[in-house]
């Protein structure tokens, strides 16, 4: 190789090589550019967290305040525990059983499922404006479930004071009793929800929740009656992850969904 082509080499591989390394600074910089911006912003997880937990502040507010609707439905267990009582007596653990899912279910419609109910159309537009369908209705879905985990509570809590207590398996009884708020409430929030757009019309929640809610509420009776009887009962934890498999279902469909009912 002659000497001025070779000297062309030389420069050509010195110009690349110090582009290179522009490029590589250039890059660097722009990489460090980018990532101080996003550690100095809040994560999208994290606004949703404060959105949720927001959104949940507001509804327990609005329970106090109002604070007929919970009592009403309080006293509603209350009488319909001591009217039992009264004309029975202490029943059957199996009567007990039963009793007691079917006035979860009925305190469930009159508190749980006005979630969506009480809301104005004003109020919903500004709730439009500032959070998402999907923030909306987890908030919405979290705060029912402890709502119907604490009348659930409560009314554990009379129907032993006042109707005996004829669990052999407490914690076993709890875990459904939690299986359970969480089926009731997930599908009442999002029958409510659809409800709500039909000119409020909660006939309609019913109608709609009927046939839903009565292959749980067997269910729900046949997994608390080992916590009752102790004994062998075939296919039990079928039935348990047949009910989780439906709670799952359901709150997925509720988020995949209400963003459709959210545009109306």
């Amino acid at each position: 190789m002659n000497g001025p082509m070779k000297l062309r080499v030389i420069s050509m591989s010195n110009f690349l090589n110090k582009k290179g390394k522009f490029c590589t600074n250039l890059l660097n910089l722009s990489l460090k550019t980018v990532i101080n911006s996003l550690v100095s912003l809040p994560s999208l997880p994290d606004m949703q967290v404060k959105q949720i937990l927001t959104l949940l502040q507001k509804d327990a507010t609005i329970e106090w305040r109002q604070k007929h609707t919970l009592f009403g439905v309080l006293l509603y267990v209350g009488s319909t525990v001591f009217a039992v009582f009264m004309m029975n007596g202490q029943p059957e653990p199996k009567v007990w059983n039963a009793l007691f899912w079917l006035i979860q279910l009925f305190v469930t419609v009159n508190s749980v499922a006005k979630s969506f109910l009480q809301e104005s159309q004003a109020r919903y537009r500004y709730y439009f404006s500032i959070v998402s369908p999907g923030v909306f209705m987890a908030a919405k879905l979290i705060y029912n479930l402890a709502l119907q985990l604490l009348i659930s509570l409560l009314s554990l809590l009379l129907f032993s004071v006042m109707l005996g207590n004829p669990l052999e398996q407490t914690g076993l009884f709890l875990l459904v009793t939690l299986l359970g708020g969480m089926a009731l409430s997930s599908v009442f929030t999002f029958l409510s929800a659809i409800a709500a757009k039909a000119n409020q019309n909660a006939a309609l929640m019913a109608v709609l929740g009927f046939p839903i809610i009565t292959p749980v509420l067997m269910i729900l009776s046949k997994l608390a009656t080992k916590a009752i009887m102790p004994i062998y009962q075939a296919g039990w934890g079928q039935l348990a992850l047949v009910l989780c498999m439906l709670i799952v279902l359901v709150i997925i469909l509720s988020l995949i969904l209400f963003p459709f009912l959210w545009k109306e």
